[in-house]
């Protein structure tokens, strides 16, 4: 070890600790100027943001902030990561998801950064019959192969299995996941279309002959997107993957043989800290699962990550490269083996050579350019990330407790109480999208009204009957939907007008806050001209409070005169006379945009 010399500078070392509570009374000094009288622990509170699940973001963490000691990478309980080498040697698996038979597409990846194939095969893909052709020209030694075939996986198995033996392909050079989760099918299909007898067969096959291939995917994304909290997303993949260990283990694999064909399938979102802190949570409870069942040295678990769907909008969508680039980042950082971009127009429908492009290069400017990968677990030892890890794991082990105890994961699925519980966590969820708490960046902020539409071939029909599929966008979706069957009927989008009173200094901010909130539903806001030469039938003041006491009620009579036969006002709710409606932050925005339509006459 190399000793430093003694340089005489002292630093920070002759300053004193400042106390927490210190701290604390400067926060609420500065609440107590904008009218909050709280002090201690109260203060601190009041900047603190409530997350999902009970858990809350606070402002300031420190050491006193502790959370059990996380272990070392490729160690129990594999907080750090499931490898003591992490990501370091190549970077993370950059595996690229194929919905269409598409040869060229599949091979263009690979030739341009993609190092493993994820081929969604069946009714909602790439026909089975199909999987050799796309294959053509792959090097299946080389490029890993993960399927998601549904109720036919045993089918799609046998055929790659078979690939295998033709192309010369040596038992312990093939890589991949035959993909079986016969629980997470039923989830997406309400459905129990296979069981795990025939799983049990693949992983047998797997485990004696093919070290290198897994046979069952535990896939957490149906959870996810049907609104699930990360706490749920974690507890309902805990609870299928105990329950597929029941299984192998009853089919005579052993405990450490059943681990080793289970592969865990995440959604990273554009919440890094929360994607972090989940892919880390989830491999601590996996270890703690593997733990209790006799088998600690298999409680290393492998995850693929993927881009969320719920988040990827359809207006605006470039905004998803940016979206997808903090949540592949926050995979990497939270130490997932595999990583799928999903290419930005996803949502539209079947995306192009360009879009996949930007897709698998989000990977390799990470990797390469931002050298994410070069760090084992660089936010360990964060007090936040350390702090939320642990809450995060409690939270999601409680979730899966409560699943147990109904009688496991196909029990609560088909009791239908899984579905309820996450239908109440969207609920709570949308509602904060509804009042704009939660933006979305191009969609219920600073949405792009004359922005070109991209066109995409429609995409296979994604398998349906179980739980719903939910999106961040689709109640502003259905607004906007409505403009554009408007705008194509009439040439014209419904429109308001926005009348400014006073100098800019009092105006400027609630026009802006305005016109974003109804261009968000597809409405058109007009600034400039007269109420008359707008094309308008309702109109919005803009003002300060202070105008609005001396003007509001002469300038919505001025308004009404001129034929506006609804007049709103950006601010506080008050009392003014010809004022109908209040517009303000935290309003329910969909509620208020769809009643203006409806009055407007947009159907």
């Amino acid at each position: 070890m190399t000793v430093l010399p003694d340089d005489g500078l002292s630093l920070a070392s002759e300053f004193p600790d400042a106390p927490h509570e210190q701290w604390q009374n400067l926060v609420a000094g500065v609440l107590r100027k904008s009218g909050k009288e709280v002090s201690g622990d109260a203060a601190e509170d009041a900047l603190s943001t409530l997350l999902e699940d009970g858990l809350r973001t606070r402002p300031l963490y420190t050491a006193r902030d502790s959370a059990p000691d996380p272990g070392l990478p490729g160690f129990a309980p594999f907080v750090r990561g499931g490898r003591a080498e992490g990501n370091t040697t190549d970077g993370w698996d950059v595996r690229q998801l194929h919905v269409a038979a598409d040869g060229e597409a599949v091979l263009a990846d690979l030739e341009n950064g993609v190092t493993s194939l994820w081929l969604r095969v069946g009714g909602a893909g790439i026909p089975v019959s199909s999987l050799d052709g796309v294959l053509e020209g792959v090097y299946l030694d080389l490029a890993p192969v993960v399927l998601d075939a549904g109720d036919e996986t045993e089918a799609a198995a046998e055929l790659l299995l078979r690939l295998y033996e033709e192309r010369g392909v040596a038992p312990e050079a093939a890589r991949g996941n035959l993909g079986a989760d016969p629980l997470g099918h039923e989830a997406r299909t309400g459905r129990a279309a296979y069981g795990l007898a025939s799983v049990a067969g693949l992983a047998r096959r797997c485990a004696d002959r093919y070290p290198g291939l897994r046979a069952l995917t535990v896939d957490a994304l149906p959870y996810h997107e049907a609104g699930g909290s990360a706490a749920q997303e974690l507890g309902c993949s805990l609870a299928t993957g105990v329950a597929y260990l029941r299984g192998l283990t009853e089919a005579g694999l052993s405990v450490t043989e059943a681990c080793g064909q289970l592969e865990f399938r995440y959604a990273a979102t554009a919440d890094q800290f929360l994607t972090i802190a989940k892919l880390r949570a989830a491999r601590r409870l996996w270890a703690r699962v593997a733990e209790a069942c006799g088998a600690p040295e298999a409680g290393a678990q492998r995850q693929h990550a993927v881009t969320s769907p719920v988040m990827m909008t359809r207006r605006d969508p470039w905004v998803n490269m940016l979206r997808t680039t903090i949540a592949t980042l926050a995979a990497g950082v939270g130490g997932a083996e595999s990583v799928t971009v999903l290419p930005f127009d996803d949502a539209l429908g079947l995306p192009d050579a360009f879009s996949r492009r930007i897709a698998r290069n989000t990977s390799g400017v990470l990797i390469e350019e931002s050298h994410l990968a070069r760090v084992i677990d660089p936010a360990g030892g964060s007090w936040y990330v350390e702090r939320l890890t642990d809450e995060l794991a409690h939270a999601a082990w409680e979730f899966f407790q409560e699943i147990e105890r109904e009688g496991g994961q196909a029990a609560a699925l088909r009791s239908g109480s899984l579905g309820e519980r996450l239908a109440e966590t969207w609920a709570a969820r949308s509602r904060k999208l509804a009042t704009r708490r939660e933006p979305i960046t191009g969609v219920s902020e600073f949405p792009h009204l004359a922005e070109k539409p991209v066109d995409r071939a429609p995409a296979p029909e994604p398998l349906s009957g179980g739980l719903p599929r939910v999106r961040r966008d689709e109640a502003y979706e259905a607004l906007r939907a409505r403009s554009d069957a408007h705008l194509a009927a009439t040439g014209a989008r419904p429109r308001v007008y926005l009348a400014a009173l006073g100098p800019a200094a009092a105006h400027s901010a609630r026009l802006t806050f305005a016109a974003n909130l109804f261009q968000a539903g597809g409405i058109e806001a007009v600034t400039e001209g007269t109420f008359e030469e707008s094309g308008a039938r309702e109109a919005c003041l803009c003002s300060s409070d202070a105008l609005y006491e001396e003007q509001a009620e002469a300038a919505a009579g001025e308004l009404r005169a001129a034929g506006a036969e609804h007049v709103l006002l950006a601010g506080r709710p008050g009392s003014y006379a010809g004022v109908d409606t209040y517009v303000f932050a935290g309003c329910d925005a969909v509620a208020l945009l769809s009643t203006a339509l409806d009055r407007m006459g947009v159907s």
